[in-house]
């Protein structure tokens, strides 16, 4: 029962007390009221510390504080912003501290929510029943790419963000942005245009018949349902389903979600994320070069090794070596060429896109293989010093018969046997005239 009574008194008229008249005031405006569910524009919205909530909504008529208390506002699935089109629904009362009229709000949404949730709901299962979503078309995005697609706003942040986060992680790879309208009735048309542009530079292969671009971002910041709606639109799903490449989806914050992202190769909660799945930085490659760099070194090394263990055995086997040291000289010096040549060849393709890793690698192995030559030089001198043209220089002489076969024992050379003395500097003819044994 209200303590208001709005008929005038027969008699004197009743003094009220300031509260006592806010709270007969609440007690009517609760029984005529209450609850409401009030549409308006948010003004002066605020969260203090305790997690309550203050704002004003308000129309070209007239403007209404309102109060949402925490345990209310934990509910909501979105940030309020100012001038954002609401419904709230709650309970009027009266500030009695101040006299204010308010609305203590038990639940919030956007205006009109309901009505695009149905709608966002019919389009996705349409789309999905004729295979729009299935993930037997989804494509694995590449591991290094040659070229970027962005579509976006040229005015909107996602593009600064998705630059800033490419610069930073991958300022070598080209970057192509084909600007789109983002936002209200126009943009559906012009995204698909936009992404059309894009396929068809995919289509087309630059230098060395490395294709233009070979992934496709399509972004765009946070909003309302309202401001992502295109993203929703049956033409914007079927354009993307056409992308000759991989393409990834980062369409406003990581609780939002669109038709663009279940069509999409991948969904990224962010602009700035999306950006990142297809940029890891360049220090992980480089990373990952410098440790093959190694691997390759430490292989070509052994082989270098092993052929200079092979050469060794080669230097201990030699029986003649007058003629096979000019073949063994002529063998380590194609083994020290091929060496040299395959070992700057694997440096070339292993580094070729990395030059300035390529030149220190190249000069370190170039140290390395003159230190190998070094040690070749020196297997060298010590075969020579096994030639027996050294022996004769030293005083001794080489026994053969005339026909050139080396005399070994007294028995291969009876009294009157002509032989020939092989010496340093030329041979003599001699005669057996008495044997002599040991």
């Amino acid at each position: 029962m209200s303590f208001f009574d709005p008929l005038p008194s027969l008699g004197k008229p009743r003094v009220w007390d300031v509260g006592a008249l806010c709270r007969a005031i609440a007690d009517s405006l609760e029984a005529r009221f209450n609850p409401v569910t009030v549409r308006g524009e948010i003004t002066g919205f605020s969260r203090a510390g305790s997690g309550h909530c203050y704002f004003s909504i308000k129309d070209a008529a007239g403007q209404l504080r309102c109060a949402m208390f925490r345990r209310a506002a934990v509910a909501m699935d979105f940030t309020p912003r100012d001038g954002e089109l609401v419904e709230v629904r709650g309970k009027l009362g009266v500030y009695e501290q101040r006299g204010d009229l308010q609305l203590i709000v038990e639940s919030l949404q956007r205006a009109g929510q309901g009505a695009l949730f149905e709608q966002f709901l019919r389009v996705k299962a349409q789309l999905e029943s004729e295979g729009l979503f299935d993930a037997a078309r989804k494509r694995a995005l590449p591991v290094m790419p040659r070229g970027i697609g962005v579509v976006t706003s040229l005015g909107a942040a996602a593009l600064h963000d998705v630059v800033t986060a490419l610069r930073r992680r991958v300022p070598h790879i080209p970057v192509l942005i084909a600007p789109s309208i983002v936002q209200g009735g126009e943009a559906p048309a012009s995204i698909a245009q936009a992404l059309q542009q894009l396929y068809d530079l995919a289509a087309r292969k630059g230098t060395h018949g490395v294709p233009v671009i070979d992934v496709i971002l399509l972004v765009r910041g946070g909003g309302s349902m309202e401001d992502l709606w295109a993203f929703n639109d049956e033409r914007v799903a079927r354009a993307i389903v056409q992308s000759p490449v991989p393409l990834i989806s980062g369409v406003g914050h990581e609780t939002d979600f669109t038709i663009a992202d279940f069509c999409a190769d991948l969904r990224a909660p962010t602009p700035t994320a999306a950006a990142e799945l297809v940029a890891q930085p360049r220090q992980a490659w480089l990373d990952g070069l410098e440790a093959m760099q190694a691997r390759i070194q430490d292989a070509l090394l052994r082989q270098v090794d092993l052929q200079a263990q092979r050469l060794d055995a080669a230097a201990h086997r030699l029986g003649r070596p007058s003629q096979q040291m000019a073949q063994q000289r002529l063998h380590l010096s194609q083994l020290q060429q091929r060496a040299r040549h395959g070992l700057l060849m694997k440096m070339q393709r292993q580094t070729q896109n990395y030059q300035g890793l390529k030149a220190d690698l190249v000069q370190r192995t170039q140290r390395r293989l003159q230190q190998q030559g070094q040690g070749l030089q020196q297997l060298q001198v010590r075969v020579e010093l096994l030639n027996p043209q050294r022996v004769l220089e030293r005083g001794y002489s080489v026994l053969t018969t005339q026909s050139g076969q080396v005399i070994t024992s007294t028995k291969q050379a009876p009294v009157g046997t002509p032989l020939k003395a092989v010496l340093a500097d030329g041979s003599l003819d001699v005669s057996v005239t008495q044997p002599k044994l040991l």
